[in-house]
């Protein structure tokens, strides 16, 4: 936290969000001059309430603001970021979001760690969507509404679809951005995170499936593939054919070392990355399913967290 306070210490103003948190985050905020703002926990936690929330107040206090940038408190903003974020916005108006190199601060602490690495490195130039770690442009924040409070995982990417709705373009700068900590050292977080992933991928498909680009439609159906359609059948094939109808668990494998090749990296880590990948279906599709459930009855999701 302290050193995600201390990176940010240049900007004009600095809000920092607290969710009722039980160590000394706000503490440390008012010892480094940032105002705290305390989020009503009467209401479910998500960080698109909590980034919402301190947006509103940032637009109380600083009206005249052009641009804000958004940053999760495990995270460290690279000290030339801003300006070159905000250089190329003023250079590019039709631009509402530009993010640069997002990098684990620990990769090599384990195979969730570097996985993370992998996923922040995404291509250079004009992005469909950005994550949470980005700088916007104000009035193209605001006109959209901000993010979706209820969404308990992909709100940046939701918001992104509604802002190049509107005309707006998203940008990956070819500029170190921030340093983030993700301590995944255990596969029970590794499985939670994933488990998000599933129920943000359905959450994302049932508001935005039916538009040309079929948000994340795929993606919810490659995880209902892999981790219940083909189980399914597997357990079916044995119950018709005994043993031999095991032979269909091969398709795992075989998927894995298809992959393999599309992997980063030496051969070894090729292998671990491509397992996970394969792995990841069974998680996806609980939370599919959670999400199913949670629509059926009617209730809103509640924050899954892995650390």
């Amino acid at each position: 936290m302290k050193q995600c306070l201390r990176s940010v210490s240049g900007a004009a103003k600095v809000i920092y969000v607290d969710s009722g948190s039980s160590d000394d985050s706000a503490a440390c905020a008012h010892e480094f001059g940032v105002e705290v703002l305390e989020l009503d926990l009467s209401n479910p936690f998500t960080a698109a309430r909590a980034r919402n929330a301190g947006f509103r107040h940032l637009r109380k206090i600083a009206p005249d603001l052009q641009f804000v940038q958004f940053v999760d408190g495990d995270c460290e903003l690279n000290g030339s970021w801003p300006a070159a974020a905000i250089t190329f916005m003023h250079s590019h108006e039709q631009v509402c979001a530009v993010l640069g190199r997002l990098r684990e601060r620990y990769p090599d602490r384990s195979i969730y760690n570097r996985m993370c690495d992998r996923e922040w490195d995404i291509p250079i130039g004009e992005v469909p969507a950005c994550g949470g770690i980005v700088m916007m442009r104000i009035d193209a924040f605001e006109a959209a509404g901000g993010y979706r409070d209820e969404l308990i995982a992909g709100e940046e990417p939701e918001l992104c679809i509604r802002l190049r709705a509107a005309g707006w373009k998203i940008w990956r700068l070819n500029h170190e951005m921030a340093w983030h900590d993700a301590a995944m050292l255990h596969f029970r977080q590794w499985w939670r995170r994933q488990l998000r992933s599933g129920y943000a991928f359905a959450q994302g498909a049932h508001l935005h499936g039916d538009l040309d680009e079929r948000h994340w439609v795929w993606e919810s159906r490659r995880a209902q593939l892999w981790g219940f359609g083909f189980p399914l059948l597997l357990a079916s094939a044995l119950i018709v054919l005994g043993w031999w109808g095991g032979l269909l668990f091969l398709v795992y494998p075989l998927q894995i070392l298809r992959r393999i090749n599309r992997m980063p990296g030496r051969w070894p880590t090729q292998l671990q990355f491509a397992f996970f990948e394969q792995l990841s279906r069974f998680p996806e599709a609980v939370g599919q399913l959670k999400f199913a459930r949670d629509r059926l009855l009617r209730v809103h999701g509640h924050l899954i967290e892995y650390k």
